[in-house]
């Protein structure tokens, strides 16, 4: 699958289909750990600016373009055959991967982590009904805050003794990313995704932004009307650091 680094973030010019074809064949192989991740301007201007975080983020395998801006960012170095139409949103992959599975359960078996009792509930009933013939083989409710010694041994044993290999981890950003690839020699085979607010949006807890305003590439200004206290900072600063060094790198050339 081609890459193009954005930002220096290296991200694949790839569509829905392929991309759950991409995560299909590395589930089934069962012998490897595999972090994908639907990155928006936050993620990208986050790794560019904090070594750590770029760190993580040069673990994982697979980074597709989750924002707009991303996708212009991509086809403005693509040929006019390969440009991209539209984004890889995290949420709607999500569902894509949901979907492509239903009905294979002996191939194919998923497992959340993150998020609180009764959101997990609600996913997997939502789930259940939406996509019949989908194998939620298990759950996992984190506690809040510092965790205790033993959490990651009750995690991974939950993952192994679920057979899951599709496993969508909801900690938010960058929690869930540092926790994917610190862990990832140690994590049961498996893909693991970076899932961030798919879990809340699928759960019926936060509202997506409208169709036309994802087009645009302004959910993040929908999202901050939502809940402004906690995102307008992070937008307002790493959409104005992603926009510099886009600029920056295309003037250097």
């Amino acid at each position: 699958m081609k890459t193009i680094p954005v930002i220096g973030l290296p991200l694949a010019a790839t569509t829905y289909a392929g991309a759950v074809e991409w995560i299909l064949a590395r589930a089934l192989r069962r012998d490897a750990v595999f972090a994908v991740e639907a990155a928006n301007t936050h993620v990208a201007a986050l790794a560019r600016t904090d070594a750590a975080f770029g760190e993580t983020m040069g673990r994982f395998d697979l980074i597709c373009p989750d924002g707009m801006p991303l996708v212009w960012a991509l086809n403005s170095q693509l040929p006019a055959g390969e440009k991209l139409t539209d984004r890889v949103y995290g949420p709607t992959l999500m569902l894509e991967t949901l979907k492509a599975t239903g009905g294979r359960g002996s191939e194919f078996r998923h497992f959340l982590l993150g998020g609180k009792p009764e959101t997990l509930e609600r996913l997997t009933g939502n789930f259940a009904e939406r996509f019949p013939g989908v194998d939620i083989a298990g759950t996992h409710s984190p506690p809040f805050g510092e965790w205790p010694a033993d959490e990651f041994g009750t995690i991974t044993r939950k993952i192994r003794e679920s057979g899951a290999n599709l496993i969508w981890v909801g900690l938010g950003c960058p929690k869930q990313e540092h926790w994917i690839a610190t862990n990832k020699d140690r994590l049961p085979p498996g893909v693991y995704f970076g899932i961030g607010a798919a879990f809340a949006f699928h759960a019926g807890e936060v509202r997506q932004a409208p169709p036309l305003l994802q087009r645009l590439g302004m959910e993040w200004a929908y999202r901050v009307t939502m809940e402004p206290r906690r995102l307008f900072k992070r937008y307002f600063t790493y959409n104005t650091l992603f926009l510099y060094h886009l600029v920056r790198d295309h003037t250097r050339g």
